[in-house]
Parts: C-alpha cells; sequence; structure tokens
C-alpha cells in the first residue's frame, strides 16, 4: 500500500516538474496583455466532420478561463490565410494565437517554403502586437512528416510556443475519425486536451507575472 502511494506521488512530481520545465522556456511576450485566445486554421480548426460546439476551440474554452475564439476556416491555406489575417487576428485583442496550417497548403501543392514563410510572417505580427504565439505540428509518424522539424525550428527561431504531433494516435484511429483525415468530436476533444497541455503552463506564468506586479 506504502509502495502504490510512493509510485502515485512520483508520477504527480515528475508531472510537476515537466510542466515547470515546459514553463521556463522563453517565449516571447509572457506578459501578455490582450484578452483573447485566438485559434487560427484550416479545417481542423474549423472543426470539420464535427458537429457545432465539438471542435477543438469549443472544447478547449471549456477547459481554459480565458475567451476562445475559433478564427478556422474550411479548406484554407496559408496564402488565402493571410488575406483575413488583420481582421480575423490582429484585430481580435490576441492575447495568444494559436496557428494550425499545413494540410491544405500540401494538398494544394503550396511549396513548403511558402508555407513556413508565411506562418513566420503571421509569428512576427502578432508577436509586435504583444501577444504570443503557439505553432501546432500536424504531423503523425510520416503523416505531414517534412512540416514537423521546420515548425519546431520556427517555433524556437521566434520563442514561440511549439505544440507537436496533434493527430498522433488519430489519424491512424477510424474510432476518432470522421472521414480520411478529419477527427470527429473525439477526436478533436483529444486535440483541445493536448494543446490545452502545452499551453497551459504558460498561462500560468502569465498569471503569476500580472498578480506580482
Amino acid at each position: 500500500m506504502k509502495k502504490n502511494k510512493l509510485l502515485v506521488l512520483l508520477f504527480y512530481c515528475s508531472i510537476v516538474l515537466l510542466l515547470t520545465a515546459c514553463a521556463k522556456r522563453e517565449i516571447k511576450n509572457i506578459n501578455a496583455k490582450g484578452t483573447n485566445i485566438i485559434c487560427f486554421g484550416d479545417s481542423l480548426t474549423f472543426g470539420y466532420g464535427a458537429n457545432a460546439g465539438e471542435d477543438y476551440p469549443s472544447v478547449l474554452a471549456k477547459l481554459i478561463n480565458v475567451p476562445v475564439i475559433n478564427a478556422g476556416v474550411d479548406a484554407d491555406t496559408t496564402p488565402e490565410a493571410m488575406m483575413r489575417f488583420k481582421t480575423d487576428v490582429l484585430d481580435k485583442e490576441p492575447l495568444l494565437v494559436i496557428i494550425e496550417f499545413a494540410g491544405n497548403d500540401f494538398l494544394k501543392q503550396i511549396p513548403k517554403e511558402v508555407t513556413l514563410n508565411n506562418i513566420k510572417l503571421m509569428t512576427e505580427q502578432i508577436q509586435s502586437r504583444g501577444a504570443m504565439v503557439a505553432i501546432v505540428d500536424i504531423s503523425a509518424g510520416m503523416f505531414f512528416s517534412e512540416y514537423r522539424k521546420a515548425f519546431s525550428e520556427l517555433a524556437r527561431e521566434k520563442r514561440a510556443i511549439f505544440i507537436p504531433h496533434i493527430l498522433s494516435g488519430i489519424i491512424t484511429n477510424p474510432s476518432m475519425k470522421s472521414d480520411f483525415l478529419h477527427p470527429n468530436a473525439d477526436g478533436y476533444k483529444m486535440i483541445a486536451q493536448r494543446i490545452y497541455g502545452v499551453i497551459t503552463p504558460y498561462l500560468l506564468r502569465r498569471e503569476s507575472l500580472m498578480k506580482s506586479r
């Protein structure tokens, strides 16, 4: 019995240490003064394949004490997203912007360099407004693997949050999908939980900094 309690204690301690370590990474605008978390992306953000309210931003909004805006558009590419970027992101008082793109760029054969440059421009403009940025990796195994390293390096270079493998265990699981590519309600719930787990340490750190002033 004592051994089991010790194992449980060690498990929770490891989780706390992991979250603390994540939050120590120097993220630009950790003291962001915006109001909203804006989920900016394509069909995976929009929630294609699920009912209204089952998209990942809606689920995330129930997990977190910050207003969440779904700025996802089905079938959107990064060049198309740049055209709505100001009205859908910069004008919405962003505190944190979660950027999720690449799938449609790949399907429409937009060069990876163009995709990366567009996400880089988005990141820089968001940060210039004083908000934090999180870059989402949609790879799972070999699926969109060519973007994984590039997104990770971009996040490190720009001091943005990196959210890896949101589709891992979903894209290969028919019970988590509505079609060949898109999650269903259960899949979007898992995505929301993964994003929540990554961004929470930074939001808590921001809250701590705001209180200490």
